[in-house]
């Protein structure tokens, strides 16, 4: 059983290049991702995007360049995915890319394309997944066992009617245990590599103990850093910007199509180290909860993402937040805004515009009309997407998961009801 990866890769574009990028990724879209960079056939990748990151100021008025942004979530590591993509789509690749500072030039191995993707490969700041361990063909063979057993329920409907729960129940595993095909159904589903897991437990273990060091730091830090927050506060000006028409519908062009969406939204950081600094500790306790207790399916109450990710991008001067996640934009925003609006507050507040806070969590995204007016302003269009399993929801592959651990193995009466129920 794998481990899942975030995958990011991004490139410089001349702004002589950005329409010629832009189209590129609008003909990969009328297209199809999945069919033309070939993402079914790479090895387990649950979800993939190329988005055009604008040029735009930062808080200091700089110029900062557009890019090309390559994301996908992957089981295994990302040097194994590029290769594994290279091969499979190296001339896909080379039409967006060929357009951004220093790729290769015409007729370059795969080795240098691969070699040129590495080394623009930009690490996540903290990296969210539902069920960490839960693998693409894991959860692509549970969804088609759930078909097969509601297929065979459906055609026998009439001779098992009137049998007990437990009889149903018996008379399914005779029938998954008689097809080869469905055979590693009977298994539980394999653990992480024993290396992989020795490194979550150690970070898992060494994070609390280096805190534990720096305590008396933290002690004298917190309270100045507490007085220099709201010395910030005070002064920050909240964006009254209303996202532009043309902008909002283009954004809903590329939504809307399966049960899932993605999200990709950029800012600017707001000036100064303070803001830096704060934003940078704080992402490193996001990832450090995301990565060991907010794993089974649950951020902090909200259950519809797939994945998430943050990153920073400009030397720390911009941030890309991007997600993968069920229904509508809408019902994702107010999931947020109704569960974890402190904890939207206390990341994204360090970005220029953002609602006015108090003590960092406070206020905020409770101004749902100016969050959302701020969310969507910044929210960038997401040409090329594709999903692994665009028909199931993270409730069905819960499901499907508790169809397969209850399939074989001791039962009581009352959970084999419940079992069944789920079908």
């Amino acid at each position: 059983m794998p481990h899942q990866s975030a995958v990011t890769v991004l490139a410089t574009v001349p702004s002589a290049r950005v329409d010629d990028v832009r189209e590129v990724l609008d003909e990969a879209n009328r297209k199809g991702a999945g069919e033309v960079f070939r993402f079914a056939e790479a090895e387990g990748v649950h979800f993939a995007r190329l988005v055009l990151v604008p040029q735009e100021c930062d808080s200091a008025g700089e110029l900062l360049p557009a890019g090309v942004v390559y994301m996908s979530e992957v089981d295994g590591s990302p040097s194994a995915h590029l290769a594994d993509l290279v091969r499979r789509a190296g001339e896909e690749l080379d039409k967006v890319f060929g357009h951004c500072d220093g790729y290769p030039a015409g007729g370059a191995s795969d080795g240098e394309r691969i070699a040129w993707l590495r080394s623009r490969c930009v690490p996540c700041s903290a990296f969210y997944v539902n069920t960490v361990g839960r693998g693409r063909r894991q959860m692509l063979n549970e969804a088609r066992l759930r078909e097969a057993i509601e297929e065979f329920l459906d055609r026998h409907a009439a001779e098992l009617a009137g049998r007990s729960p437990t009889r149903i129940r018996a008379a399914v595993q005779e029938y998954v245990i008689g097809r080869e095909d469905l055979a590693w159904a009977r298994s539980r589903p394999a653990r992480p590599a024993l290396r992989w897991r020795i490194r979550q437990a150690a970070h898992l273990v060494g994070v609390p103990l280096a805190g534990l060091a720096l305590l008396p730091f933290l002690v004298v830090a917190l309270p100045v850093w507490a007085v220099l927050l709201r010395w910030h506060e005070r002064r920050d000006v909240p964006s009254r910007t209303r996202p532009d028409h043309d902008h909002v519908r283009e954004l809903a062009s590329y939504e809307d199509f399966v049960v899932q969406n993605p999200f990709t939204a950029f800012g600017a950081v707001k000036p100064g180290p303070f803001r830096r600094i704060t934003l940078t500790a704080l992402l490193f306790l996001v990832d450090y909860g995301v990565r060991h207790f907010f794993k089974r399916g649950d951020l902090v109450g909200v259950k519809s993402i797939h994945f998430a990710r943050w990153l920073f991008i400009d030397g720390k001067r911009r941030v890309i937040f991007a997600s993968n996640y069920d229904g509508s934009l809408e019902s994702y925003m107010d999931d947020f805004i109704d569960k974890v609006a402190w904890g939207l507050n206390a990341v994204f507040s360090n970005g220029l515009g953002y609602p006015r806070t108090r003590w960092l969590v406070l206020d905020g995204a409770k101004d749902e009309l100016a969050f959302k007016h701020y969310l969507r302003s910044h929210q960038l269009p997401t040409q090329v997407w594709y999903s692994a399993y665009d028909t199931l929801t993270t409730h069905n592959l819960r499901t499907n998961a508790r169809i397969r651990a209850g399939l074989f193995g001791t039962l009581s009466p009352a959970e084999t009801e419940a079992w069944l129920a789920l079908l």
